[in-house]
C-alpha cells in the first residue's frame, strides 16, 4: 500500500548518488579503502528533504569502524523545493544545542557537507538509530503498531511527544546562543515575525499565480483574534509524531528528528502544531470513512499534560491549531506544486482542492 501513494521526491539519480557518497566518505574517513554498501531510500516520510540510509566501514583490525548511517540532503532547486531555504547548519547546531541543553535524544551528526561538488547539493551524515516511526504515508490512523496499541500504551506515547516541547520550552534562552534561530521577517515579538514569515512564505509559494481563499481569510482571522503571546522559547517547528522514532516495545523515543523549522515562538506554536497534524490525518481518515483515531493528541490532553509537566497553563491554543491548519494548507499547495511538477497531479480552476483539510479550515474561522 505504501508504494501505491508513495510520491517522488527528487531527480536525483541513486546510482550517481551511491558512488559519489562512496568516493566521499573515503576522505571523511581517510581511508582509500572505506566502502557503503546497503544503501536505500526509505519510505513512507515527509516530503521535504532527501534521506539515504547506508552502511559505511573503513580501517583494519582493530581500529576497523563499521557504522550505520543516513544521509539528509537539502532538495534541488529543479524539483520544487516546499520551503525557500535549507540552512542544514542550522539544523546541525538546533540538534546540537538540544543535545546540550536537554534529554532529548537527537541523531550524532558526524558530518556536515556544504559543497555542491560532490552530490549537487549540501547534506549532513548522522549516525543511523533504530526505532519505528508513525508513517505518514499512509497515515499511521489507517492501521499499523500505533493504531492497534491499547489506549494506555496510546496514551504514554501522547504523554512522551508532548514532553519534548515541555523540555524545549525550558531550554534558558540566555545561556545559549540562539541568533540563529531568530526570524528575519518584521515584528515587534517572535509570534509576529513568525507569522510575518508565513505570509511571506505563502507569497513565495504562489508567485503571484493563484489565490488560496481559505488561506487568505485564515490569514485574516488569525490577524483579527491576535492572542495574548506567551514567553519565547526555542520552538522544534515541525512538533509531530511522524517526527518521533519510537522504541519497538517501550513506546519511549529513541530519537526525535527533522528540525529543519526550528525557530524561536511562543510554546503554543509547537503545541498547535502537534494536535492539527493528528487532527489533519483523522479528518483524511474520516473522509474516507475510517474510523481513524478520534482519541488521541486531542487539544485538551495535549495542554492538561503539558500543563501537568511544566506547571504552565497554554493560553489561547484554538488560534495556534487554526494557525497551524493555516500554514499546512500553504505547505500543502506547495506540495501540489510538487506532485504537478512530478507529472502525478494538475491544477484545476479550484485551487483549495489541492488542500486536503480545506473544509476543517473554514469550519474554525466562520
Amino acid at each position: 500500500m505504501t508504494d501505491e501513494y508513495e510520491p517522488q521526491r527528487t531527480s536525483l539519480n541513486a546510482d550517481e548518488v551511491h558512488a559519489r557518497l562512496s568516493e566521499w566518505i573515503k576522505g571523511k574517513a581517510e581511508d582509500d579503502n572505506a566502502k557503503i554498501s546497503s544503501f536505500s531510500r526509505p519510505s513512507g516520510s515527509g516530503m521535504s528533504s532527501e534521506t539515504l540510509l547506508f552502511e559505511s566501514s573503513w580501517g583494519k583490525g582493530e581500529s576497523e569502524t563499521n557504522k550505520q548511517l543516513v544521509a539528509r540532503l537539502a532538495p534541488t532547486s529543479q524539483d520544487i523545493p516546499v520551503f525557500p531555504n535549507y540552512d542544514l547548519s542550522s539544523q546541525v547546531r538546533i540538534m546540537k544545542l538540544v543535545e546540550k541543553s536537554t534529554n532529548i535524544k537527537v541523531p550524532k551528526v558526524l558530518w556536515l557537507e556544504q559543497s555542491l561538488d560532490i552530490l549537487g547539493v549540501p547534506f549532513f551524515v548522522m549516525e543511523r538509530i533504530h526505532g519505528r516511526v508513525p508513517p505518514d504515508i499512509p497515515p499511521y490512523v489507517f492501521g499499523g503498531w500505533l493504531y492497534d496499541a491499547n489506549p494506555q500504551d496510546q496514551n504514554k506515547l501522547q504523554k512522551f511527544c508532548v514532553e519534548i516541547i515541555a523540555q524545549l520550552s525550558q531550554i534558558e534562552l540566555n545561556s545559549v546562543d540562539t541568533g540563529f534561530l531568530e526570524a528575519k521577517s518584521q515584528g515587534n515579538t517572535a509570534l509576529e515575525r513568525h507569522f510575518a514569515n508565513q505570509k511571506e512564505y505563502y507569497n513565495w509559494v504562489i508567485k503571484g499565480t493563484r489565490r488560496h481563499e481559505v488561506i487568505e481569510q485564515a490569514f485574516e482571522w488569525l490577524e483579527s483574534n491576535w492572542p495574548e503571546e506567551s514567553e519565547t522559547v526555542v520552538s522544534w517547528g515541525d512538533a509531530r509524531i511522524g517526527n518521533i522514532m519510537f522504541d519497538d516495545m517501550s513506546y519511549e523515543p529513541v530519537a526525535v528528528l527533522d528540525w529543519e523549522m526550528a525557530g524561536l515562538a511562543p510554546v503554543e506554536v509547537d503545541l498547535g502544531w502537534m494536535i492539527f497534524m493528528h487532527t489533519f490525518f483523522q479528518v483524511i481518515a474520516e473522509a474516507m470513512e475510517f474510523p481513524g483515531m478520534p482519541n488521541f493528541m486531542t487539544s485538551s490532553d495535549v495542554t492538561s499534560t503539558f500543563a501537568e509537566l511544566t506547571d504552565i497553563i497554554p493560553k489561547n491554543i484554538e488560534w495556534f491549531e487554526i494557525y497551524a491548519a493555516t500554514r499546512h494548507a500553504i505547505i500543502m499547495s506547495r506540495i501540489n506544486d510538487r506532485s504537478v511538477h512530478f507529472g502525478e497531479s494538475e491544477w484545476t480552476e479550484d485551487v483549495d482542492s489541492a488542500i486536503p483539510h480545506r473544509d476543517y479550515l473554514w469550519s474554525r474561522i466562520r
